[in-house]
């Protein structure tokens, strides 16, 4: 994959953590997701933005897997991959508590890794 198209790519999940941050705001548990259409709309818009960072994340993965190794392990980018899969093939099983964890406490450290391979493109 060429530096322009992860680029887009790094700079498309971070504006996507941008909007998730934006209608996570006024969000002040996982209930809060459930109990009014906003909250059920605010669910449904991160989880389609979970989802799609997920599916960036997975077409670098695939040209070039050691580049996100430099900033976080195996495990870790799994992880948000698998989120997009499970999203995609399980919505109806999706859980309002998953969702709220992984804004509440996931998405920051994402933001900081993706920043982290963004300066990594910039700088050579």
């Amino acid at each position: 994959m060429d530096k322009s198209t992860t680029l887009e790519l790094l700079q498309f999940i971070l504006q996507s953590i941008e909007l998730i941050k934006r209608r996570f705001k006024n969000i002040n548990s996982s209930d809060d997701f459930l109990f009014s259409n906003e909250g059920l709309d605010k669910l449904d818009a991160i989880s389609m933005r979970i989802q799609a960072i997920g599916e960036a994340l997975k077409n670098i993965h695939k040209k070039d897997k050691e580049f996100l190794l430099s900033v976080g392990n195996a495990e870790y980018w799994s992880n948000i991959i698998r989120s997009r899969d499970f999203i995609s093939h399980h919505y109806i099983e999706l859980d309002s508590e998953i969702i709220y964890m992984i804004c509440d406490e996931k998405i920051e450290e994402l933001e900081k890794k993706i920043k982290n391979l963004v300066q990594q493109i910039n700088s050579n």
